[in-house]
């Protein structure tokens, strides 16, 4: 029968990933005739525990390159986007939200603009989605096997055959000690 000791450790106690698609808006100073370009850069977020959910604030910077004056000039705007999601993590059976726990988000799918378009009012739109997972960290119990015997220990010989004695027997001067003591 064997024995079982627990240890605590830390380990991902919950895990998961979430898809988000939202539409944003954004006023330029002159009517644009076409959008030339959308890019997403600087994309900061952090995790927090809020209850039983998980939630995490970030914030990127929309970069949008657009011609205006009938294609006969070209600017860029520039929008900072602050999100804040929530996240329903499920947890192990015994996981323990309330203790002391580390929120670990990993961008799964970077920001990226899926769709820009202008409105009559010369408003641009613009699509961004972004995949985010979330790993929490905490304190869990693993139940190990102990076994109460040692096992037990081998018996090494060396490998030496007659032949070396033999030889060992024939280097050794006996009359060694009996030597230096007379010097």
């Amino acid at each position: 029968m064997a024995i079982y000791k627990e240890i605590v450790t830390k380990a991902i106690i919950g895990k998961g990933k979430k898809y988000f698609k939202n539409n944003y808006s954004i006023d330029v100073d002159s009517k644009p005739t076409t959008v030339l370009g959308c890019w997403i850069i600087n994309h900061k977020f952090s995790g927090f525990k809020s209850g039983t959910k998980i939630g995490v604030n970030g914030s990127y910077d929309v970069n949008i390159w657009y011609s205006y004056d009938n294609d006969s000039k070209t600017t860029v705007v520039s929008k900072q986007i602050d999100y804040s999601e929530m996240f329903n993590v499920k947890t192990k059976a015994d996981a323990d939200l309330t203790g002391d726990t580390d929120i670990i988000v990993r961008t799964l799918s970077q920001p990226n603009c899926t769709k820009v378009d202008i409105d009559g009012s010369g408003k641009i739109n613009f699509d961004v989605e972004k995949e985010l997972g979330v790993e929490i960290v905490g304190e869990t119990k693993v139940k190990i096997a102990i076994e109460e015997e040692e096992e037990p220990w081998d018996d090494l010989e060396d490998e030496v055959t007659e032949e070396d004695l033999q030889a060992i027997d024939e280097e050794v001067n006996e009359e060694y000690i009996d030597s230096s003591v007379n010097q």
